[in-house]
This record gives structure tokens, sequence and C-alpha cells, in this order.
């Protein structure tokens, strides 16, 4: 197995976190602009602003999630854990974390904890 190049990996998960916080900004200013907007005439103004803003809340949501979960790689980059699987112990394969740098488990352990 290859060792991991920990610094290719801290760099680009802090320009994932950097990209994240920045969608988070972008959907927050968006969900303040809807929620502020007068221009409200009828139901259907009405109907639309609220899709608009259950859109934008499951995105947050799932903006946030990935930024977690790019702060916990980054921090078991800090204490020498990164590419350790967090269910077997096993190593990660760099494929895998080339692929998703911020996981958690190797893929025999996120088949399981798919199910």
């Amino acid at each position: 197995m290859k060792t991991i190049d920990y610094q290719e990996f801290q760099t680009r998960l802090e320009t994932m976190k950097e990209e994240l916080e920045s969608n988070i900004a972008r959907i927050k200013d968006e969900m303040d602009a809807i929620a502020s907007d007068d221009d409200i005439h009828d139901m259907e103004d009405m109907a639309s602003l609220v899709s608009d803003n259950m859109h934008h809340a499951a995105l947050l949501k799932q903006q946030q999630h990935e930024l977690n979960e790019v702060i916990h790689a980054l921090s078991k980059i800090k204490n020498g854990t990164y590419g350790v699987c967090e269910k077997s112990g096993d190593k990660i394969s760099i494929e895998r974390l080339r692929v998703e740098p911020q996981t958690r488990y190797c893929l025999a352990d996120e088949k399981l904890t798919q199910k």
C-alpha cells in the first residue's frame, strides 16, 4: 500500500473547506433575500417562495454536513489518525481518499454502514 502524502490531502481538504464555507454564505444570503422579499401578490408567489426556501434549506443542511466532515478529516490529519477507518481501524486506500478525502471509512466498512 502506498504511503499517504498528508500535505496533499490537507491542501485539498482546506480548499474544500473554503469552497463549502463560501457556498454556505451564498446560500444564507439567498435565503435572507427570499425571507425579505415583499413582492408577494398571490398564493402562487407564496408557494414559489416556500418551495425556494425549502430547496435552499435542504442544500444548506447538505453543505453544512459536508463541511463538518471536512473539518473532521482535517482534525484527523492533525492528530495522526487520517487514513484510518473509524470502524475497523484498517487503512483507507489512497485511491479512496483521492476520490473522497473526507471519508471516515474504508470501502468495506462504508458498504456496511449504508445497509
